[in-house]
């Protein structure tokens, strides 16, 4: 039982249930924004009614495909993706970027096979080609 509530109390298990809740939530918040927000946005540029995507459909040999439904999971997914894309993943590639960038190169490129190899290297360990040793001082930084 013991090993049980270690499994449970692990930092990354919480982590991941918090982040769960906090993403239905989120979705949920972003479906109504789609069904009340964007949705009528759309109606009042066409000029029309406004329109719900859900009830649109189309038979075809005597079936019906409800395309509607599709159409505002389609919208609600976009605008997930470029909230995360846009208050997530360019953050925290700035963020990483700016540590990394004082960084000193710990590898080079060989000339002839173009594998990465360490900067101390003197034979190549992919092609055996004889490589000339850059000194410390004059490498350049990542």
């Amino acid at each position: 039982m013991g090993g049980f509530k270690k499994f449970l109390m692990r930092g990354n298990l919480v982590e991941l249930a918090v982040a769960v809740v906090v993403g239905a939530t989120f979705s949920g918040l972003i479906q109504a924004l789609v069904t009340d927000l964007v949705t009528p946005l759309i109606g009042a540029v066409t000029g029309g009614k406004q329109p719900d995507f859900s009830d649109y459909s189309f038979t075809l040999n005597g079936s019906k495909f409800m395309y509607g439904d599709f159409v505002n999971h389609l919208l609600t997914f976009a605008i997930i993706a470029a909230v995360i894309y846009w208050l997530v993943v360019m953050p925290m590639t700035r963020l990483i970027g700016f540590f990394d960038r004082d960084k000193q190169a710990t590898e080079k490129q060989c000339p002839e096979c173009l594998s990465d190899i360490p900067l101390d290297a003197r034979r190549c360990a992919f092609c055996t080609a004889e490589l000339t040793v850059v000194p410390a001082n004059d490498r350049p930084p990542v």
